[in-house]
């Protein structure tokens, strides 16, 4: 009984994922897993091409998946997506919210004082990342609930269990979408149905293209400082790859964690395991 199992309690062949952000470095890797193992992917993203990118090497491998033009900050535009993957697919089973980011006018530093920081860069950031996951969880959210089965998977970050130097706004809206997280948990189980599951992933530093500038001297090719930093504190002595996310995901997604409800999972090498100590 061994293997057939072990292939029912991870089977996820069939369902149809949302993937907000899919053309990003870590959705793209998301996205791309999930259409190796038959889901049903729509690619997400506000640039069309970098989605379409992604959908194309899904296709390429015999999965099948759609690129969706969408701005999670835009509630109309996040209803017309819903309403082309509906028209591909049929049903939503699965909604990642990947979306989300840092961006340098919010991030203290020797030009940028924490008493100058623009408001406008904080409300940026704080929106991308909070009411970027907020929306589409209203709008796939709710296919999802009146379907009365399915699961939501937030991004957090490391960001929300130890806010970090340099990056308040950031800390504070992956806090945020931590907390969400656990309400939204209760809400939907306590209003909807108990069979649709909402929790998150906290990853812990992978090099992308909203935090490289702050990890990596692009001239010399070396670490910074804060680069250099985080690996020492990082009891495995390295950055994650984007594929260090999958098997969590597969596991949040399946059957097997029918019973996980409410939780954000740390990806992390042990750095929120180390005190530096």
């Amino acid at each position: 009984m061994g293997n057939e199992y072990l292939n029912e309690l991870f089977d996820l062949q069939g369902q149809v994922a949302v993937i907000t952000g899919g053309g990003g470095v870590l959705c793209g890797a998301l996205s791309r897993a999930l259409g190796k193992v038959g889901v049903k992917v729509a690619v997400l993203d506000i640039f069309t091409d970098a989605a379409q990118h992604v959908v194309d090497d899904i296709q390429a491998g015999g999965g099948q998946a759609i690129a969706v033009q969408c701005d999670v900050l835009d509630k109309a535009s996040i209803q017309a997506a819903c309403e082309a993957v509906l028209s591909a697919f049929g049903r939503v089973d699965i909604l990642i919210n990947g979306a989300g980011g840092n961006k340098r006018e919010a991030t203290t530093g020797p030009e940028m004082p924490f008493f100058d920081l623009p408001a406008d860069a904080v409300q940026w950031v704080f929106d991308l990342n909070f009411i970027g996951t907020l929306l589409p969880s209203q709008v796939f959210g709710k296919v999802i609930a009146e379907q009365g089965s399915g699961s939501i998977l937030n991004i957090s970050s490391m960001n929300a269990f130890r806010p970090l130097t340099k990056i308040p706004a950031y800390s504070a809206a992956k806090a945020a979408v931590s907390n969400f997280t656990q309400w939204l948990a209760v809400h939907i189980s306590q209003n909807y149905s108990t069979q649709v599951r909402v929790n998150a992933l906290a990853p812990g530093f992978f090099l992308t293209a909203q935090n490289r500038f702050l990890l990596l001297n692009e001239e010399t090719g070396q670490w910074t400082p804060r680069g250099q930093q985080i690996l020492d504190h990082t009891p495995m002595g390295e950055f994650g790859n984007p594929e260090d996310l999958i098997g969590v995901v597969f596991w949040l997604l399946s059957p097997s964690a029918r019973f996980v409800h409410g939780v954000v999972v740390p990806i992390d090498g042990g750095f929120s395991a180390y005190s530096g100590v």
